[in-house]
């Protein structure tokens, strides 16, 4: 059995053992079958469990069947220290724990939308990882679930999210922005310890409860930069939470001011809101089916900022709206 997570804390070192010795040592026992880039195992219910990965890496996409058989998860160390760049997780796929765990090679993970959970440990390690999108249909993310993700930069969790495990983004460093959607109620302790560069956690809804151990230390321990920021209308904010300072996000357009419109052959308004707050202006052409490309990343320093785009008079239609980074 791998016991893993010593990095130089002493309270890492025992993450590895949540993975009952029993279960690893049953799983050993199981024989595994091969099947072009995969081997696997036939589950009792006649579907298949992928356990490893013999391929040459690159970008790689879990198959839903091999031979007829359904598959139906990513086992144990599936795809650890191998030399997968990218993958793509189907929805009707589960991820077990440490499915990826020192995936050093991976920097992309879609996981489509029908996966229920991330457990645990399940992209530990993966220090080149830059970029997970979590969809609508996951509802826990899992102890260490990236634990030592070192180059995500931006993560954020939607709200059908209701439990997150101790750990789950502990060592981080490269976070910057959270995005924690309406809906999650509940965050972990240590949950983003030790993100050095994290600066900016945008609650969308409710002030949450913090759940787990609280032995493992506060959710924000060892990070001296960040903010959270919370909206208008929503409760059980102060201004400080967990440790740290909570600030109203309130970034609005202001329209019908002798600002908003043409001005100078270029379309322009002025944003207001808490001063110091982060914002992030965006524009699209076609709301239907919107692409949203940011047009201006800033921080409203004194509460207000006239904001104007020469290239809006190229367009006879363009929309705009302002979001946290």
């Amino acid at each position: 059995m791998k016991i893993k997570w010593t990095r130089g804390n002493n309270s890492l070192k025992s993450i590895g053992s949540t993975v009952s010795t029993l279960l690893w040592f049953l799983f050993l026992a199981v024989a595994a079958t091969a099947q072009g880039q995969f081997t696997y195992t036939t589950n009792t219910d006649n579907t298949l469990t992928i356990t490893g990965y013999t391929g040459s890496g690159g970008a790689v996409t879990i198959p839903t069947n091999i031979n007829g058989l359904t598959v139906r998860s990513i086992g144990y160390y599936a795809f650890s220290e191998t030399a997968v760049t990218s993958v793509t997780i189907p929805g009707s796929l589960s991820i077990e724990d440490y499915a990826f765990d020192d995936s050093e090679f991976l920097t992309n993970a879609t996981i489509q939308y029908g996966v229920a959970g991330i457990s645990d440990f399940a992209f530990a390690g993966c220090s080149n990882l830059s970029s997970v999108a979590i969809p609508r249909s996951v509802n826990s993310v899992g102890y260490g679930a990236f634990v030592f993700c070192e180059s995500l930069v931006n993560v954020t969790l939607p709200g059908s999210v209701t439990n997150v495990g101790d750990y789950a983004f502990f060592g981080c460093s490269s976070l910057t922005n959270v995005t924690i959607a309406k809906g999650v109620s509940s965050i972990a302790y240590a949950m983003f310890d030790y993100c050095g560069n994290l600066t900016g956690v945008f609650f969308q809804g409710n002030a949450p409860t913090v759940t787990g151990n609280s032995g493992d230390g506060p959710v924000f321990y060892g990070n001296n930069n960040v903010t959270v920021y919370y909206l208008p209308g929503t409760t059980g904010w102060s201004n400080i939470f967990q440790g740290v300072p909570a600030v109203l996000w309130n970034a609005q357009i202001q329209y019908g001011t002798a600002s908003y419109g043409l001005r100078y052959n270029q379309f322009g308004f002025n944003i207001i809101g808490t001063a110091g707050i982060p914002i992030v202006v965006e524009a699209c052409t076609n709301l239907a089916s919107p692409i949203w490309t940011p047009r201006l990343n800033l921080t409203l320093i004194t509460g207000s900022f006239y904001f104007s785009e020469p290239q809006g008079t190229n367009y006879s239609i363009r929309y705009y709206r302002i979001s946290f980074p």
